[in-house]
């Protein structure tokens, strides 16, 4: 495997000329390195190169390798300060009674001890789970700006099953609230495309609507380009994002929505861009870039004072 000597010196950095295998196979993330790409959509060749992994998400625009090696970088430093990154949230037993769910997980990604968190959903139509794009990048920003995130790596095949799992990891946050170091007060839900159909799910039924959990619903929910229509008059404070290009998520459907969501008193913060396509993930080289820090001073104003 090629790469450069990290920082700590324990892990290889990977780069672009690296393959599909490297990532895999990489000591940094035993156990789960096949969660860093998105490989559940069947056949992939392990020696394809990461300059080629915006193939490995149809769904998505903007997919720039560049950008893909330094958030798996950042997690292999992760790994080399002697963090943990990586969580099964359903147990043995669980896995063995229904061995699909062998293909689920929560990666960590730590902020300040006792500061709310996060749980991010990617999308990827659930066909396969977009991490790499529109999951880690984003859990990364929300560590660096202090606050503690998880991203979900769920079963593909269909919304139920994947919010199933969503609510089954939330449980598994809340039983272990203090092994993470994080406060339940505040949580927020985030979800892109697929991903943000879950956590609208969340948001309008609750862990309860997916399982026996008697948790609170989130502080708020955070939906990037996604025609999901439903909601309920109590959902909570919810942020949304599109762009105008979008050829998936339909403006008009998600205005819509916005404007239904508003009838009813639930405030909504609405971001319309021009050019970003649809699974622009942070809107990076788009006009929707930074698109992220809003959602998060939207996170903050509705936290307890």
């Amino acid at each position: 495997m090629g790469g450069k000597e990290n920082k700590s010196g324990s892990y290889k950095h990977i780069e672009t000329d690296d393959s599909i295998l490297d990532i895999v196979s990489h000591p940094a993330f035993e156990g789960f390195g096949q969660y860093i790409l998105p490989l559940n959509r069947g056949i992939f060749d392990e020696k394809m190169q990461l300059n080629r992994v915006a193939t490995l998400l149809p769904y998505h625009n903007n997919v720039d390798p560049d950008a893909v090696v330094d958030t798996i970088n950042y997690m292999i430093n992760e790994v080399s300060d002697g963090k943990t990154i990586f969580y099964d949230f359903y147990t043995e037993q669980q896995k063995q009674e229904d061995p699909i769910k062998e293909s689920t997980g929560l990666f960590f990604f730590k902020g300040d001890s006792g500061a709310p968190f996060a749980v991010v959903c990617p999308g990827g139509g659930f066909s396969y789970v977009g991490s790499v794009h529109e999951g880690f990048p984003h859990a990364i920003e929300l560590s660096k700006k202090r606050y503690n995130a998880f991203v979900l790596q769920y079963r593909v095949g269909g919304g139920q099953r994947a919010c199933e799992d969503l609510a089954a990891a939330l449980s598994y946050i809340f039983e272990n609230a203090e092994m993470f170091e994080v406060s339940t007060e505040d949580y927020s839900m985030w979800g892109s495309s697929a991903g943000a159909r879950m956590a609208a799910n969340i948001g309008s039924y609750g862990a309860a609507g997916f399982g026996e959990y008697d948790l609170p619903k989130p502080c708020i929910v955070v939906m990037a380009y996604t025609g999901h229509s439903n909601f309920t008059e109590n959902d909570p404070p919810t942020f949304v994002t599109v762009s105008e290009n979008d050829p998936i998520a339909k403006v008009s459907t998600v205005e819509r929505r916005v404007n239904a969501m508003r009838n009813a008193g639930i405030e909504v913060e609405y971001r319309k861009y021009k050019n970003a396509g649809h699974g622009f993930g942070l809107g990076i080289g788009t006009d929707a870039e930074g698109w992220i820090d809003y959602a998060i001073q939207f996170w903050e104003k509705h936290m307890s004072e």
